[in-house]
C-alpha cells in the first residue's frame, strides 16, 4: 500500500481527497491529511455567510465522519514543519514524523499585510479564517459597547475586501473601504463598471476611499485611525486588512524545492515540483509564472495531481487558464470573463450602463463582430453562463450583438438559444470541470434521474454555484426529451410552479412579496422570483408596478422602456390606433419640448424615444392632461389591439373593427400576464390588422366574428388558431375573458401564449373544451376574476405623477437633482439617436 500525504486541508486539499477516493481503490493507497485549523475543510468563498448564522458546520465541505468513511486519516490542529525529501519524510510541530510515497502540498496562502507603521496595533485584523471572524466579532462587540457609532475600515477594495465590507456592516459598524488603486476590483473591472459598483455600495452604506496610500496606523496601543498623507486621515476603531495574498510556501523553501522569485512553488503542467514525488496545488503553486487565487483553477490542479499519481499521464493542465468568475458581493452580481477590457486595436466594446439600477454590462467583440472576446457584468449577471460558454466555445455572435446584453429588441429576454444548443464539450461547471455532455449523459444512461442526482453524480454546481441556472435547464430539457415529467419551479426560493404559487397566494390572501417568502418560500429571494410574484399579485389583485417597485423588472420599475444609452421611451396608449388631431398635436409638442425622437410603431402607436429619467413625470403629466394614459409598452401586459379601418371607411369591411378594437383594448389594458400580449381586429378576411399573428385576434366574417388565439410574431412566429366561429361581440369578450384568465393562471413565467398552447395537454381541442364547453366548471370564476381586474384598473403614470413618494424614484441620483451627463445623442434624419457604441 502506497501512502499519499496531503499537507493542507483547505478547499483545494479537500478537493484532492474527494477526487482521489472517487478514482482509486482504498486497498492500494493510504491517504493522510494534515490541517492546521482545528476543523475539517470549509468553504472560504462563502466565509461572510458565517456572520448570518455563526454556524461553522454550515460551511463544512464534508464532516469529519466523511474522511473516516473513506479511510482517510484526518489530522487537524497540526502543523507540518519540515520535509526531508531524500527520505520521503515529513515532520510535525508535535515532533512526529511520517513517511510518504507521494506528497501533496496544498498549503494555500496567507493574507498579505503591507509593512505599514503601526500595523501591529490592537484592533487590526486579517480576513481569512473562521477564527479571524470570531475575533473580529468579539472586538466589534467591545467597540459598540463603548461607541454606538463605531467605525471600521477595510484596507483593500478587491474581492475579499468587499466581502469584508459586508462583514463590517453585519457587525453593526460604519464601513469604509480604502483602496490604493483609483477603482474598486482593479483586476476584474474597468473604470465605468467600478463606478457603478461603487454607487451601489455607497447606497448600501459603505463609504469608499480610492487612490489612498496608507502611511501609518494611528493610535498608541489601539488603532485610532489611518493616515494617508499630511492632513489626510480617517478616524476608525478597527481595521481589516485584505490587501491580497502571498503563497504559503515556506515548506518548499526549507526543503530546497525550486521557487519563484516572488514566491510560490514552481510546478509543471502535471503539477509536479522539482522533486518528482512532490506535487503542489492551489494558491501555493506557481504555474506559468502565475499564482491562481480562484477556486476553479485550484480544483483543476487537484484533478491533474490525482490523475498523475494514479498513472493517467495524459491528464495535464491547459496552457492558458480561464480566469472568468461570477460572484455575488454583498448581494450584488459581479462577473467577468475572457478579456474584461481591452484597447481598441484588439477589439471593440458594446456597453450598456444604467446607474439608476446600478447596472453595467460590457461585451468585447472582434473587429469583424463575429467573436466574443470577454466582458463584464455588474448588477445583473443572469446571462453570464451563456456568454461565458459563447466565449469558451467560439460560438458565432448574432447579427445584432448588442441584444446579448440589452435583450432582444430592447424588451428583455434572451437573444440566444437554449443551453441545449451548446456542444457536448462545452464546460458548464468550471469549478468541477463538468461538461454539457457529462450532465446530459448522466441522465441518458440512467445514472441520474433528477437535478439532485445529477449534482451528486457530477458535482456540478457544488463549487461557486454560478452554473446552476444552466445545469437546471440542461437537466429539465434532457428529462423532457426522455418523456419524463419535469416540475418547473419558480426558483430555489419557491419550490412551486407559477400555477401552484398563484393558487397558494390567492387562497391564503397573500398580498406582498415578503409575506409570500415568510409563508411559502425561504431565503431572501432573487431576480427570478421577484418579478414572477409581482406578476402574480398583479393578476390576482391588479396591483400596479408602483405597489412594490423593488420587485419589478427594470422597465416596470420605471414605467418606461430603458434604451441602449440609458434613456427611456414613452409610449402612451392609443386604443385601436385611433387618435384625434388635438392629441397628435400634444404628442408633437411634448416631443419638441423634450427633444424626443418620434416613431410610429408596428402596433399603431407613437413612441417617443430619448427621455431622461428626471423628465418622465413631467412628460407623463402633459400627456395625462391631454387625455392619454400609460400604454404599458414596458410591461408583461396588453400592449395593443391593432385594427384596420373596417366598415367605417373600407369598402370591403364587414364590421366595425376600429370600434371593437378600442373596446377590447380598453377592457384588457393594464392586465398583467406571464408575458406581453398583443391583439388584432380585422374587418374582413383580407386581414389588414394581421390578427392571426397576435395572442388573440378576431376577424369579421358573415354572421359575426371568428376568434383566434395563441399566435405571436418575434423570433419564432406562430399563426393563431381558431377557437370559435361566427360569434357576436358579447361572446367574443366572454371567451376572451376565460381564455386570458386561464392562460394567466397556468402559464410559466415569461411564457408566450403560443408556447403555452404547445405545452397544454390536448392542445387546442382541450382549450376549446375549457373555454367554450366549460369542461372544468370554472368559466364563471374566470369571468368574475377578469371583471374584477377590469374594474380595479389604475393608470400607473397617473399614480407616479400624483404621488410624491413614487415620484422620487424618477431621479438619476438619489441625493441630487443633477442629470446623467453620460447621455450623448447625435443627429439622424432631422431627429436624433444615441451615439453609436464604440470601444
Amino acid at each position: 500500500m502506497k501512502t499519499v500525504i496531503v499537507v493542507g486541508n483547505g478547499m483545494v486539499g479537500y478537493k484532492f481527497c474527494e477526487k482521489f477516493v472517487s478514482k482509486s481503490s482504498s486497498d492500494e493507497y493510504k491517504l493522510i491529511v494534515f490541517g492546521e485549523e482545528p476543523r475539517p475543510a470549509y468553504d472560504r468563498v462563502h466565509l461572510s455567510e458565517y456572520f448570518e448564522n455563526q454556524d461553522a458546520n454550515a460551511l463544512e465541505l464534508a464532516p469529519a465522519s466523511w474522511y473516516k468513511e473513506n479511510n482517510i486519516e484526518l489530522i487537524t490542529g497540526q502543523r507540518v514543519t519540515d520535509i526531508k525529501k531524500e527520505n520521503k519524510e515529513i515532520h510535525t510541530a508535535s515532533g512526529k514524523s511520517y513517511t510518504y510515497d507521494y506528497l501533496i502540498l496544498a498549503t494555500g496562502s496567507v493574507p498579505f499585510v503591507p509593512p505599514i507603521s503601526g500595523v501591529e496595533k490592537e484592533g487590526v485584523f486579517v480576513y481569512r479564517t473562521i477564527e479571524d471572524l470570531e475575533e473580529m466579532m468579539a472586538y466589534a462587540s467591545q467597540i459598540k459597547a463603548i461607541k454606538p457609532n463605531g467605525k471600521a475600515a477595510i484596507l483593500g477594495g478587491g474581492l475579499l475586501g468587499l466581502e469584508a465590507g459586508k462583514a463590517v456592516l453585519d457587525m453593526g459598524l460604519e464601513a469604509h473601504v480604502v483602496e490604493f488603486a483609483p477603482k474598486l476590483m482593479p483586476r476584474q473591472l474597468d473604470t465605468r463598471s467600478s463606478n457603478v459598483l461603487q454607487l451601489k455600495l455607497e447606497d448600501m452604506g459603505i463609504q469608499v476611499h480610492l487612490s489612498k496610500a496608507t502611511n501609518k496606523i494611528l493610535g498608541d496601543k489601539v488603532i485610532e485611525g489611518m493616515e494617508f498623507g499630511e492632513d489626510d486621515r480617517l478616524d476608525v476603531d478597527m481595521l481589516i486588512i485584505s490587501a491580497g495574498i502571498r503563497p504559503r510556501d515556506e515548506l518548499g523553501k526549507t526543503c530546497g524545492l525550486e521557487m519563484g522569485t516572488r514566491g510560490g512553488i514552481i510546478v509543471d503542467n502535471r503539477m509536479r515540483t522539482s522533486a518528482k514525488d512532490i506535487f503542489a496545488i492551489g494558491e501555493v503553486a506557481l504555474y506559468n509564472q502565475m499564482i491562481y487565487g480562484l477556486v476553479a483553477p485550484g480544483y483543476e490542479m487537484a484533478d491533474v495531481a490525482v490523475n498523475q499519481i494514479l498513472g493517467n499521464q495524459e491528464v495535464i493542465m491547459p496552457e492558458d487558464m480561464d480566469m472568468s468568475t461570477k460572484l455575488k458581493l454583498m448581494g450584488v452580481d459581479v462577473a467577468s470573463f475572457g478579456v474584461p477590457y481591452m484597447p481598441a486595436e484588439k477589439g471593440l466594446s458594446i456597453i450598456f450602463e444604467n446607474k439608476t439600477k446600478y447596472l453595467y454590462k460590457r461585451i468585447n467583440v472582434s473587429h469583424d463582430g463575429k467573436t466574443l472576446l470577454g466582458g463584464i457584468l455588474v448588477g445583473d449577471a443572469a446571462d453570464y453562463n451563456i456568454l461565458h460558454q459563447m466565449y469558451l466555445n467560439g460560438i458565432a455572435l448574432p447579427d445584432n450583438a448588442e441584444e446579448l446584453i440589452v435583450g432582444a429588441r430592447g424588451e428583455g429576454g434572451s437573444a440566444f438559444g437554449s443551453a441545449m444548443d451548446l456542444p457536448d464539450t462545452a464546460q458548464i461547471c468550471s469549478c468541477e470541470s463538468v461538461s454539457k455532455g457529462n450532465i446530459c449523459s448522466s441522465l441518458l444512461n440512467g445514472k441520474s434521474n433528477s437535478l439532485k442526482e445529477v449534482i451528486n453524480c457530477t458535482k456540478a454546481t457544488t463549487g461557486c454555484g454560478g452554473c446552476k441556472p444552466m445545469v437546471v435547464e440542461l437537466v429539465n430539457e434532457t428529462l423532457k426529451s426522455m418523456g419524463k415529467e419535469v416540475k418547473d419551479v419558480i426558483c430555489e426560493h419557491f419550490e412551486y410552479t407559477r400555477q401552484e404559487l398563484y393558487g397558494i397566494i390567492k387562497v391564503k390572501g397573500i398580498t406582498s412579496y415578503d409575506e409570500a417568502l415568510d409563508k411559502c418560500g425561504h431565503g431572501d429571494g432573487c431576480e427570478v422570483c421577484k418579478p414572477a410574484l409581482a406578476s402574480i399579485f398583479a393578476t390576482i389583485y391588479n396591483h400596479t408596478a408602483n405597489k412594490e417597485d423593488v420587485i419589478q423588472d427594470s422597465n416596470d420599475r420605471f414605467l418606461a422602456n430603458i434604451q441602449r444609452n440609458g434613456s427611456y421611451s414613452v409610449v402612451p396608449r392609443i386604443p385601436g390606433g385611433e387618435i384625434t388631431p388635438d392629441k397628435l398635436i400634444v404628442l408633437g409638442d411634448v416631443a419638441k419640448q423634450y427633444g424626443l425622437y418620434t416613431k410610429i410603431t408596428g402596433g399603431q402607436r407613437i413612441d417617443l424615444f430619448g427621455a431622461e429619467l428626471n423628465d418622465l413625470p413631467n412628460i407623463w403629466k402633459k400627456l395625462i392632461d391631454a387625455g392619454f394614459e400609460s400604454g404599458h409598452a414596458y410591461g408583461k401586459s396588453l400592449r395593443t389591439v391593432k385594427s384596420c379601418v373596417g366598415s367605417t371607411w373600407c369598402r370591403y369591411g364587414m364590421d366595425e373593427s376600429v370600434s371593437f378594437a378600442i373596446a377590447l383594448e380598453e377592457r384588457y389594458k393594464g392586465i398583467r400576464s406571464p408575458h406581453k400580449l398583443k391583439g388584432g381586429v380585422s374587418g374582413c378576411i383580407r386581414e389588414c390588422a394581421e390578427a392571426r399573428g397576435k395572442d388573440f385576434g378576431v376577424i369579421a366574417v358573415e354572421g359575426g366574428w371568428n376568434l383566434y388565439v395563441c399566435g405571436n410574431g418575434g423570433a419564432t412566429p406562430k399563426h393563431a388558431q381558431l377557437l370559435a366561429e361566427q360569434i357576436d361581440n358579447e361572446t367574443v369578450i366572454k371567451y376572451l375573458d376565460r381564455f386570458l384568465m386561464y392562460y394567466i393562471r397556468t402559464a410559466a413565467p415569461l411564457m408566450r401564449t403560443a408556447a403555452w398552447l404547445e405545452k397544454l395537454e390536448g392542445g387546442m381541442e382541450q382549450l376549446k373544451k375549457i373555454v367554450i364547453e366549460d369542461s372544468l366548471n370554472i368559466a364563471e370564476e374566470l369571468e368574475t376574476d377578469m371583471q374584477g381586474l377590469v374594474e380595479k384598473y389604475e393608470c400607473e403614470w397617473k399614480q407616479a405623477v400624483e404621488n410624491e413618494e413614487i415620484g422620487r424614484r424618477f431621479k438619476h441620483f438619489v441625493n441630487t437633482d443633477e442629470r446623467d451627463d453620460n447621455l450623448v445623442f447625435v443627429p439622424m434624419r432631422e431627429q436624433k439617436m444615441p451615439e453609436p457604441w464604440t470601444n
